[in-house]
């Protein structure tokens, strides 16, 4: 398969130093946009926002975009967690909702932990939750071709989940370069190919979940985070996110 990321990703966020880390981890790609400021000025298709598998929007960026559109927002993601997950969505997993409005048409929602307020500092959630976002827009650009043509995305895990924004920058590097080379079918099998870059991301979900043209809706609980796993990292030397 081709790669998927025919769009433009702006990376955002408000912290410097999160924007200082991009900068040197994205230093050799120059088609991915940095900017320092606020995920809500961005005038493209789709937001992600970093959120718990439960989809309550209660803080963070999720809480700023809540009150930007309405409460309305977080009820369309919690139905689409419902329908899709059975209330309880995975760390790896993602859903794509319409906002309402015209910029942006979709708010992609990716939990980075289980709980809200949850230390992800010890795991890979990060890379999961970065790559989840993607397969989102490839999914949903599969659903209606052209649909998504920008994404922006904020620090995931960076604030709330206590990641080190060096860290953060290299994970969701990986992420962004695993869909550069490939597209996947579905997130059990963009897991994998996860995996395989940095190792054991935990117990992988048992049911298959929902590929590109639509399938049944996965029935698993979201997994426990992972013990400790040993960060590998490539080279490791923005609105207030999860």
């Amino acid at each position: 398969m081709s790669s998927p990321l025919a769009v433009q990703v702006v990376l955002v966020d408000i912290n410097p130093k999160m924007i200082k880390a991009w900068k040197d981890t994205f230093e050799f790609h120059p088609e991915v946009q940095i900017i320092q400021g606020s995920m809500l000025d961005q005038g493209v298709d789709a937001w992600v926002s970093p959120t718990n598998s439960r989809g309550l929007m209660d803080g963070g960026l999720d809480l700023a975009i809540k009150k930007h559109f309405g409460a309305q927002i977080q009820k369309r993601v919690k139905e689409e967690i419902d329908r899709l997950y059975v209330g309880v969505m995975p760390v790896g997993h993602a859903t794509c909702v319409r906002t309402g409005a015209g910029v942006p048409k979709f708010l992609i929602s990716t939990p980075t932990m289980s709980l809200s307020e949850q230390d992800i500092s010890d795991t890979l959630n990060v890379a999961l939750a970065c790559a989840a976002a993607f397969q989102a827009v490839h999914m949903q650009n599969a659903r209606e071709p052209g649909s998504i043509h920008s994404v922006a995305l904020p620090g995931l895990g960076a604030n709330t989940g206590k990641v080190p924004v060096e860290i953060c920058a290299d994970l969701m590097w990986t992420g962004y370069k695993l869909f550069r080379e490939k597209a996947f079918p579905d997130f059990l099998s963009m897991r994998q190919a996860l995996e395989a870059e940095l190792g054991e991301l935990g117990p992988t979900p048992k049911k298959k979940p929902a590929t590109l043209i639509g399938g049944p809706a996965p029935l698993q609980a979201p997994p426990p985070p992972p013990s400790t796993p040993s960060v590998k990292t490539s080279e490791i030397d923005f609105d207030d996110a999860e």
